[in-house]
């Protein structure tokens, strides 16, 4: 199975306090959400054809260690199943110090990109 690590540096505007999650200057979780998806996204991107896409079905994440702004934050996505057009990650975040701070359980589904737009805007 593929897997791929993304690094992220945590900024002012990636706070709980800056994004209404939260009131703290620490990373918040819709940020480190972001950053999973991310990472996963460009893992399954890089067997599609031009015309597909993936999109984000389901999320199971645990964020549990707190990140101060400046903190570089590692991500890696493996792919842990494949099935037809559903694809399933397993998503790890860690810290600069390699400590936990987050998991994941994702899965993506592969879609036409013009197809799926078509849906939504009629």
């Amino acid at each position: 199975m593929k897997s791929l690590t993304k690094t992220f540096t945590v900024e002012s505007k990636d706070t709980a306090a800056r994004v209404g999650s939260g009131g703290l200057e620490v990373l918040a979780t819709p940020t480190m959400i972001a950053w999973m998806e991310n990472t996963a996204l460009e893992l399954a991107g890089q067997d599609l054809s031009s015309e597909d896409t993936t999109v984000g079905i389901g999320l199971t994440v645990q964020h549990t260690k707190a990140s101060k702004v400046g903190e570089v934050i590692t991500c890696t996505a493996n792919e842990v199943a494949v099935d037809g057009r559903k694809l399933s990650y397993r998503i790890e975040c860690f810290d600069s110090q390699g400590n936990s701070i987050g998991t994941a359980d994702h899965d993506r589904f592969v879609v036409n990109a013009e197809k799926f737009m078509k849906k939504v805007l009629s």
